[in-house]
């Protein structure tokens, strides 16, 4: 599901930013899409951590390979060694598994998500073993399909942003922020363009 506000944000950042116009025209008709599954979704930004988006994809597609199903319950019930065997770390295994039992127990409420603001939510969910901010963020992007995440520790977004608008040079936190007020309150959007303008594989969690 592509968010409702998608073109309405296209439109604006567009008419803002010469560089966002560049890749809004250059990946005409893509957006950013949904899952809709919280638990495929956050599981899949445990796998992502830390490694590059080929890497993330090629070890989710093991792990679907292994367990066909993913549930909170196939993945609790696996075995360590089969969890191994797709690629994953013992520290992710735990996580993965620790999330599954959050899910299972009922220990997260879903139903009152939608009414929390960013930073609420964003709390909510680091309180969980293996969810930091990066991965909480990437739940608000691509599950929760906020509009105004900018997701500052994300290594794809920083070489991106130092690519498209300082000619390679490194860039830091700060001057990520102060770039991106001008997208505001599109900066999920445009954070989705730059790390499409990265790499041939769209950035999906």
């Amino acid at each position: 599901m592509t968010p409702s506000y998608w073109q309405q944000a296209t439109q604006e950042l567009a008419a803002c930013d010469k560089v966002m116009l560049h890749l809004i025209q250059s990946f005409d008709g893509a957006a950013l899409t949904s899952r809709g599954c919280a638990f495929t979704t956050l599981a899949r930004s445990i796998v992502g951590q830390q490694i590059s988006v080929k890497a993330a994809e090629s070890v989710w597609q093991r792990i679907i390979s292994a367990i066909p199903y993913i549930t909170p319950h196939t993945i609790s019930s696996s075995e360590h060694d089969l969890l191994r065997t797709c690629g994953l770390s013992a520290r992710k295994i735990t996580y993965l598994q620790d999330l599954s039992k959050h899910f299972m127990q009922g220990t997260l409420n879903e139903t009152i998500w939608t009414e929390m603001d960013d930073e609420a939510l964003i709390a909510q969910l680091i309180q969980i073993k293996g969810i930091g901010r990066w991965t909480a963020e990437m739940f608000l992007i691509f599950h929760m399909q906020r509009p105004d995440i900018l997701p500052v520790d994300d290594i794809g977004l920083q070489r991106a942003i130092s690519h498209h608008y300082y000619d390679n040079r490194p860039v830091d936190k700060r001057m990520m922020i102060e770039l991106a007020q001008s997208w505001q309150p599109w900066r999920s959007v445009a954070t989705w363009y730059l790390w499409r303008s990265l790499d041939p594989l769209p950035v999906e969690y």
